[in-house]
């Protein structure tokens, strides 16, 4: 009976990823990685390097055909005041594939130079490709026939449009971002249930203050919320990190973050341990999420693993694109 639950819960869980994976591609733990334009296309510029940022991500390890992520995002400052960033991915989830990128443009403001307080937009263009692995599909004694109404990959193509706002005040930061702002055109033709409101909304806010004096330590508590505009599901994740900085910048890093639903704050989707550290111009990271689920007793977890370059350092002669993260 355990086994039949489990099947039945694990066949719920990849047919609601494989609905919802075109509403958005997983954030987990990459944006924590000190790469922010993960979540959002405001970030883009901010800092004083050329930062290139690639993530392998493997969802519960040890299920057969769970969800797998690569990605590369890089980002760079354009004269002194606005940035532009581009982002490539493949995705996939049991026998649906989606690949695509961003191409982001972002402009920084000094809405007060004393205080520290800047405001940023952001716009991204996105493209979207989604298709059906047909060539892994088997007969089985069951199901000796392959469906026949399955006669393609059903590859389909998406453009759509992010925007944002970012707003900084010292080491506070707060931004808003609506994701997928346009309706997915339906193939009226293909007799396959769709979502066509691809809308989401993101709210990604922290503050990032120092320790004590000559300590080199840096804390950086932050919250980032997720809410489906077609069906008003939502989440949150709470997140802790500390830096250790050393006498040329060098840093290490370790954190925790805990992902819930919101109407669910004390039965968390995962929980999970994350440590990097920045050598040079050489950037690693690791995160680690346990999940807290039934599927818990069959997998180990979910692995993220981030590399990355700064480089090309260009100090701006405006403070809005300098970044809270020490460099």
């Amino acid at each position: 009976m355990q086994i039949k639950k489990l099947y039945i819960y694990l066949v719920f869980v990849v047919m609601a990823s494989g609905y919802g994976q075109e509403l958005n591609l997983p954030v987990f733990t990459q944006h924590l990685a000190d790469n922010d334009f993960v979540v959002s296309p405001t970030y883009a510029g901010i800092g004083d390097n050329l930062k290139i940022r690639a993530n392998g991500l493997t969802q519960w390890v040890g299920i057969k055909n769970a969800p797998d992520n690569q990605s590369i995002y890089a980002d760079v400052r354009i004269a002194d005041r606005s940035g532009v960033g581009i982002s490539l991915y493949n995705d996939r989830n049991g026998n649906t594939i989606q690949t695509g990128g961003k191409i982001s443009f972002a402009h920084h403001l000094v809405l007060d130079y004393y205080s520290k307080l800047y405001l940023s937009f952001g716009i991204s263009y996105n493209i979207n490709n989604f298709r059906i692995d047909i060539d892994n599909f088997n007969t089985t004694y069951e199901n000796p026939i392959i469906d026949p109404f399955v006669t393609d990959d059903r590859r389909t193509s998406n453009n759509n449009f992010d925007i944002g706002a970012l707003l900084r005040y010292k080491g506070a930061f707060f931004s808003f971002n609506a994701n997928n702002i346009l309706d997915k055109k339906i193939d009226e033709s293909i007799r396959v249930s769709e979502p066509n409101l691809l809308l989401n909304y993101q709210i990604y806010t922290g503050y990032t203050f120092k320790g004590p004096k000559k300590s080199g330590l840096e804390f950086e508590p932050s919250i980032y919320y997720q809410m489906f505009s077609s069906d008003k599901r939502s989440s949150t994740d709470l997140n802790f990190k500390l830096r250790k900085y050393n006498r040329d910048y060098d840093y290490f890093w370790a954190g925790i973050s805990y992902r819930f639903l919101n109407d669910q704050l004390l039965k968390p989707l995962n929980i999970g341990p994350m440590v990097g550290f920045q050598k040079s111009i050489f950037y690693f990271g690791y995160a680690y999420q346990i999940t807290t689920n039934e599927l818990s007793a069959y997998n180990s977890g979910t692995h993220v693993v981030t590399i990355g370059l700064n480089f090309l350092q260009g100090i701006s002669n405006c403070p809005c694109t300098q970044s809270a993260v020490r460099k």
